[in-house]
């Protein structure tokens, strides 16, 4: 494992032509400190864990000092916000320190954002605050224990600056890390700019650094389209059967890699509803849980326009065919693992809608139902109390649970093997709002990091029943106010 000093750095971007970026440096925090630190991301770049005891750590994270071989740089990129074209947009409170290589070769960028302003600020302040830093840091760490593609995060750093948002906040600067942070909308500003030249560069990066098995491929531009589209598919399918919604899919917030990037106002699912929008800011529900799939689709059709000068016409129109196929396929995967069934059946994915029907005109809790689910005995034919006391309509359940036994029957399905699965696939705990708000009050209230870290502990293996965290496990106490979640979360 490496000291700070010792990281070794391969910063890739920063030698490509200088309109891809903007060269500045962090605007450090007055008297920094260290709010949380995450081994599992320190792991990723050899970090020894205690280095995160330095008094240095939070001058390197904060912008006071940098790491030897850093060069911080703001990306550029534009993107559809909202359906509409926005010609510039970047990284307007977010610098890349540099890309650090490990012992197994693997590069990851340490991207620090709130880390003030650059070009690419429009009327931004840089800054981030301590609230969505915190709901960043926990929902990756989140996603990740589930299995789903995301960024990362090393760290929170706080300091002595105050922050206006709808009100005066702390400002905090957190370690984003992911193999690249390159977006849809960093290959969109090169082809509304018709320059295609630097279109080609980015392609190429790309390719050389993320998908080296097509840089000799005869149509490689095409199959980098194809390929994104697949892992973008196979990304939003697990997102639904997480029953999890990002909130802001704009272009300049999908990555060229499918990970999920840019924890704004996310929610996970409560209470089973399709319409579902955890962005208090979509009027019109663009971005709610039931249309993720089909923004998707619009993305990559968006993606597949800013590759145009570099691909054949057919190619550009198959590729959201190819991420649907994808996506669908993933979904029905999914979808019947979590009902514990092996087999594919005719079938399968009306008694996937069936279900999600009842769930939704009973207000069932997501989460909670599919983990009790695991208790169905194939020797019963009726539903344990405890999971028909989640249904208004219980006789509509019956029926539903009629068919489930038959279905479970057909593949010969054995009750504690199946058990095992589904506890596999199926967590106990999510990051529900009132837990990160929780969470979110101490840090900004009184100073007190400790949930967080526990937050980050539990959420690390979502799919491990632990002793006394029942109450992490529970949907929101009932009377708890509904919490308000916007684009500057």
């Amino acid at each position: 494992m490496r000291a700070l000093e010792d990281l070794t750095f391969d910063n890739s971007y920063s030698r490509l032509p200088e309109v891809f970026y903007q060269r500045v440096n962090p605007m450090p925090f007055p008297n920094p400190h260290l709010v949380s630190f995450n081994p599992a991301a320190a792991e990723l770049i050899d970090l020894n864990p205690g280095e995160a005891l330095r008094t240095e750590f939070a001058d390197f994270f904060s912008g006071a000092r940098l790491l030897t071989g850093s060069e911080p740089l703001a990306m550029l990129y534009s993107g559809h916000q909202f359906g509409h074209y926005v010609p510039q947009l970047g990284d307007g409170r977010a610098i890349l320190l540099g890309e650090v290589r490990n012992q197994k070769g693997e590069k990851w960028d340490l991207h620090l954002k709130g880390a003030g302003l650059t070009r690419y600020s429009r009327d931004g302040d840089g800054r981030a605050v301590l609230r969505s830093t915190i709901r960043e840091y926990l929902c990756g760490e989140a996603l990740h224990g589930l299995g789903i593609p995301t960024t990362r995060s090393l760290c929170i750093i706080t300091g002595e600056e105050i922050v206006l948002r709808e009100l005066p906040e702390p400002g905090a600067m957190l370690v984003r890390m992911a193999p690249s942070h390159v977006r849809f909308g960093n290959f969109e500003v090169f082809f509304y700019r018709r320059q295609h030249d630097n279109l080609k560069i980015l392609a190429d990066h790309v390719i050389q650094h993320h998908y080296p098995h097509l840089i000799k491929a005869k149509n490689r531009y095409a199959r980098l389209l194809h390929e994104v589209a697949v892992r973008t598919g196979e990304l939003i399918a697990q997102w639904q059967a997480a029953g999890w919604a990002h909130g802001v899919m704009n272009t300049d917030n999908m990555s060229i890699l499918g990970l999920t990037l840019d924890y704004g106002p996310y929610g996970f699912m409560e209470e089973f509803d399709p319409s579902f929008i955890c962005n208090h800011s979509d009027h019109h529900g663009r971005y709610s849980f039931q249309n993720q799939p089909d923004i998707g689709y619009w993305n990559i059709r968006a993606l597949g326009q800013a590759l145009s000068p570099l691909i054949e016409k057919d190619d550009v129109v198959k590729a959201p065919e190819i991420y649907e196929k994808a996506m669908i396929e993933r979904y029905s995967e999914l979808m019947r693992g979590k009902l514990g069934l092996v087999e594919s059946h005719a079938g399968d994915d009306k008694l996937v809608t069936d279900l999600l029907n009842l769930m939704h005109s009973s207000r069932v809790d997501y989460t909670s139902f599919f983990r009790s689910l695991n208790e169905f005995q194939v020797n019963s034919d009726e539903p344990s109390s405890a999971l028909r006391d989640q249904f208004i309509h219980r006789e509509a359940l019956d029926d539903w649970v009629a068919r489930y036994w038959e279905r479970l029957l057909a593949e010969k399905s054995q009750d504690e093997e199946r058990k095992a699965r589904m506890n596999r696939v199926n967590p106990k705990y999510v990051l529900r709002n009132h837990l990160a708000q929780k969470a979110i009050s101490q840090a900004t209230q009184h100073q007190d990091y400790s949930e967080i870290d526990r937050l980050l502990n539990l959420l690390s293996d979502p799919f491990i029943e632990r002793s006394g965290m029942d109450e992490y496990a529970a949907p929101p106490p009932p009377g708890s106010a509904q919490i308000i979640v916007s684009c500057s979360s």
